[in-house]
């Protein structure tokens, strides 16, 4: 059984081909080189991946609720856990005061 590469074979152009390949993208008015400007603006795409940094650290817990609790947040649709957090919070403030 012959092995099978799982990479296909890529073929370099000759130095003749590079040459016309070099020029044909030149000519083309639509694949013109950067500007410095337009390469310093450049932002590397790691750093736009994921959510926005937030204002607001919130700490990551493992906490245990009775589940009559959950079902009636998760019951209130997207966005359950920012609700119950504000309820956290009101708790909080009430008896903060007092």
């Amino acid at each position: 059984m012959s092995k099978v590469s799982k990479r296909p074979a890529v073929a370099m152009p000759t130095v003749e081909e590079d040459k016309a390949i070099t020029a044909a993208a030149r000519s083309d008015p639509d694949a013109q080189p950067l500007k410095p400007k337009q390469l310093k603006s450049m932002v590397p795409l790691r750093t736009l991946r994921g959510r926005p940094k937030s204002d607001n650290k919130k700490l990551l817990v493992s906490v245990r609720y009775s589940p009559e609790v959950v079902a009636y947040f998760k019951s209130t649709g997207e966005g359950w856990q920012s609700r119950m957090d504000e309820a956290l919070r009101e708790y909080v403030e009430r008896h903060r005061a007092a």
